[in-house]
C-alpha cells in the first residue's frame, strides 16, 4: 500500500484526462487531441503504450473490419499496424466478401514504440506517468483525478481506459499475486472510488499462453503458414507496402498432451473455484477446451513470432493457468516442441469491470456526467474492440465539451456501431468479442468499403484530413469508371472463349457484355485483365490504387442484388432507430408493457425504439406499446 503525506494540485485544467495508455486510451487521447482538446494521458508506464499483452497481431474475423473503420475515420491503429507488421493475410478468402477479414502479425516492441511516436506528435497532448487512485467529483460531475503520488489533475471530462489493471490478480496453478499483467503492478482503489458514486462493478477473467524460445523449436515438424503473396494494408492512406514477411506455423495437441494437462486440474484455479470472474467463451484456456470438448483428440495451435529481431514466439491456443511444470511438460510432448525452452508460463488474470448498461451510447456514464469508460473495463476482450471504444469515447467527450451533437454510429453503418450497441443494449456477463455473425448487415459492412461509409463523416468532424478525402474520391472515381466500362463493353466468343474454357466455364455463342461474364462465379476481374486485351488496356490507363478499385468494382457487380436488398432492409428499420425515447420515462407506469420489459427498459434506458427492440426480453408487443406512447 502506498502512503502519501501531501497532495499536490496541478493548477492547469485540461479539457480531457485519459487514464490508461492501452489500445483504448491511446486512440481516445489521439482522437480528442486531433479534434483540438487539451488532453492529459496518464499511464503507469511510458514504455508500454499500446502494449500487446496477448498475441502480437491486429485484426482477424470482424476485428479487421473494426480496424479499417477506425482508420477510415482518422484513427491511428491501422497506420501503426502497417508501419510495424511482419506478416499480412486476408482471412476467409474462400467465403463471400462480407467475411473477408484482414489480419497482421506485428513486431510487438516496434508497435508500442510507434504508438508513442505518433502520440508525441500532438502538441495538445501531455503525458504523466503515475497510477490513478480516485476520481474527483463536483456537483455530480467528474472534475479530475488523484494519483498514487498524491497529485491532483483537473479536467472537464475524464476517460477511464484501465484495461485489466483494476485490482488485477494473476493466477498460475496454486500461486496468485497482484498484477495488471505479468511484471506490472495492478491498480488499486479506483474501483472503490467509482463504487462510492453508485457505479456497479464485477469481475472478469482472461488469460495468455506460454512464450517460448524459437531457437529450441523444430519448425520442420510443423506446418508453415506464410503471409499473402501480395500483402495488403490496413490503412487507406499510402502506408509502405510490406516487402518481406515472417511465417507463422501450425501445430496440434494430442491425446497424450491432454492427459498430462489433466494431471494439473486438481491445482487449477479455474476448476477449484479460486477464479471467480467469468472467462471468454470464444477464446478459452487449453484446460477449458479439453474439458468442454472431451471428444476432440487434438486442438490447433498457432505459433506466432513476436517480431523481426527476436527469437520469442507466442503459442496461440495454449492459454493456461495450470501449474507451470504441467504446462511445460505438456507442451514438450507436441511435435516440434520436444526440446522447447520457455520465457514464461501462461497465466490467468482476474480484474474489475463495470457492466456497460451503466453507459449511454456515447460511452458516457449515466451516473456521473462527463465520465467516459472505454475498453476492457466495459467487459470486452481484444485490442480492436478496445481501440474502437477509446476512439469513440475520445470523439464524444470532445464534442460534448464543445456543445456539439455526439457521434453514434448505427448498426447499419459500422461494426463499431454494432459493438457499442451490443454492450449498452444487451450488456455482457462474459468478455465480449466481435464476430461477423453479430452484425445483421454484414454485406454492407465490408472491410473494403469502410472508407466509403465513414471517411466523409469523419472529414466533417475534422478527424479525417483532406488527403484522405482526395484518396477516397480518386478511388471511387476509378471504381465507377471500371463498372461503366464493363457494362458498356461487349466481347466476342473468339476473344473470350479461351479464357472461359480455361477457367472451367461454358464458352460464349454470341457477343456478350463484360459484366455478364464477370457475374460467373468462376471468373474474376483479375482473370479478365490477364486474358482479355480490351480489359487490360483499359485498366492500364487508370492511375492510383488500381488493385483496390478493381476489387471494389468486382464486388459491387457480383453482389449488387444482395447489397441492394440489405440496404432496403436497413432503410426500413432506420425508422425505428430515428424514433427517440425520452430518458425520464417511468416504464413502471406503462402497465401495458410486460413485467420483464418494464424491468429491462428501466435498467437499460434505451435512447431509441430501435435500441429497445434489441433488448433481450422486450417483445414485439412491448415495442408496439412504446410506439403508441411515442406517438402520444
Amino acid at each position: 500500500m502506498f502512503h502519501v503525506k501531501h497532495t499536490v494540485e496541478k493548477q492547469e485544467t485540461y479539457d480531457i484526462i485519459v487514464v490508461g495508455a492501452g489500445h483504448a486510451g491511446c486512440e481516445a487521447a489521439a482522437a480528442a487531441a486531433k479534434l483540438g482538446s487539451r488532453v492529459l494521458l496518464i499511464t503507469m508506464s511510458m514504455t508500454n503504450m499500446a502494449k500487446m499483452s496477448c498475441n502480437p497481431s491486429i485484426g482477424g474475423i470482424a476485428k479487421g473490419q473494426i480496424i479499417r473503420e477506425i482508420d477510415a475515420m482518422g484513427g491511428l491503429t491501422g497506420v501503426v499496424t502497417d508501419l510495424t507488421m511482419i506478416q499480412f493475410r486476408i482471412l476467409n478468402r474462400s467465403k463471400g466478401p462480407a467475411m473477408w477479414s484482414p489480419r497482421a502479425q506485428n513486431d510487438r516492441m516496434l508497435f508500442s514504440i510507434e504508438w508513442r511516436r505518433q502520440l508525441e506528435k500532438f502538441e495538445k497532448l501531455d503525458f504523466w506517468q503515475d497510477a490513478v487512485t480516485e476520481i474527483l467529483v463536483r456537483e455530480n460531475r467528474v472534475s479530475g483525478v488523484k494519483t498514487v503520488m498524491g497529485m491532483k489533475f483537473y479536467a472537464r471530462a475524464v476517460i477511464l481506459a484501465n484495461g485489466t489493471f483494476l485490482n488485477g490478480i494473476i493466477h498460475i496453478g496454486e500461486k496468485q499475486f497482484q498484477g495488471g499483467r505479468m511484471g506490472e503492478r495492478s491498480s488499486k482503489f479506483l474501483t472503490e472510488s467509482l463504487k462510492r458514486y453508485g457505479i456497479g462493478a464485477s469481475r472478469m477473467k482472461t488469460g495468455t499462453p506460454v512464450r517460448v524460445d524459437g531457437r529450441t523449436l523444430d519448425f520442420s515438424k510443423m506446418t508453415e503458414q506464410k503471409g499473402d503473396e501480395n500483402p495488403g494494408r490496413f490503412s487507406f492512406l499510402d502506408t509502405p507496402k510490406l516487402t518481406r514477411q515472417r511465417s507463422c506455423f501450425l501445430a496440434f495437441t494430442t491425446s497424450e498432451v491432454h492427459d498430462v494437462l489433466r494431471t494439473g486440474f486438481g491445482k487449477s484455479p479455474l476448476f477449484t473455484g479460486r477464479i471467480k470472474g467469468t472467462g471468454p467463451r470464444y477464446c478459452p484456456s487449453i484446460e477449458d477446451k479439453i474439458e468442454r470438448f472431451a471428444d476432440k483428440e487434438r486442438h490447433q495451435l498457432f505459433i506466432e513470432p513476436e517480431g523481426w529481431d527476436t527469437v520469442e514466439y507466442y503459442v496461440n491456443g495454449f492459454s493456461s493457468s495450470l501449474p507451470e511444470e504441467v504446462q511445460f511438460d505438456a507442451l514438450r510432448r507436441i511435435k516440434g516442441f520436444e526440446h522447447a525452452r520457455f520465457f514464461r508460463p501462461g497465466y490467468a488474470i482476474e480484474y474489475d469491470y463495470f457492466p456497460p448498461h451503466q453507459l449511454s451510447l456515447t460511452l458516457e456514464s449515466r451516473i456521473l456526467e462527463n465520465l467516459y469508460l472505454a475498453g476492457q473495463i466495459n467487459g470486452t476482450t481484444g485490442y480492436e474492440e478496445a481501440a474502437a471504444q477509446g476512439f469513440m469515447a475520445g470523439i464524444n467527450a470532445h464534442l460534448k465539451l464543445q456543445e456539439q451533437p455526439p457521434v453514434i454510429l448505427k448498426r447499419s453503418e459500422a461494426y463499431i456501431g454494432v459493438l457499442i450497441d451490443d454492450l449498452i443494449t444487451k450488456g455482457t456477463e462474459e468478455p465480449y468479442r466481435m464476430f461477423t455473425s453479430r452484425a445483421e448487415y454484414r454485406i454492407l459492412l465490408r472491410q473494403d468499403n469502410a472508407d466509403y461509409r465513414l471517411t466523409p463523416k469523419a472529414h466533417k468532424l475534422g478527424l479525417a484530413g483532406d488527403t484522405r478525402m482526395e484518396i477516397l474520391k480518386k478511388k471511387y472515381e476509378a471504381v465507377e469508371r471500371i463498372i461503366r466500362f464493363l457494362r458498356e463493353t461487349g466481347i466476342s466468343p473468339e476473344e473470350a472463349n479461351p479464357m472461359l474454357t480455361g477457367c472451367g466455364t461454358a464458352p460464349l455463342i454470341q457477343r456478350t457484355k463484360l459484366t455478364t461474364i464477370l457475374l460467373r462465379p468462376q471468373i474474376s476481374l483479375k482473370d479478365m485483365a490477364g486474358a482479355l486485351l480490351p480489359v487490360s488496356s483499359f485498366l492500364g490507363k487508370l492511375s492510383g490504387q488500381v488493385q483496390e478499385a478493381m476489387e471494389q468494382a468486382e464486388l459491387l457487380i457480383k453482389y449488387n442484388g444482395y447489397i441492394k436488398k440489405e440496404q432496403e432492409i436497413a432503410d426500413k428499420l432506420s425508422r425505428l432507430e430515428n424514433m427517440p425515447l425520452k430518458q425520464d420515462i417511468d416504464y413502471h407506469k406503462l402497465q401495458s408493457l410486460s413485467s420483464e420489459a418494464r424491468e429491462k427498459l428501466s435498467r437499460v434506458r434505451p435512447e431509441t425504439i430501435g435500441q429497445a427492440a434489441r433488448i433481450s426480453g422486450v417483445s414485439p408487443a412491448d415495442i408496439s406499446v412504446l410506439i403508441v406512447h411515442h406517438g402520444r
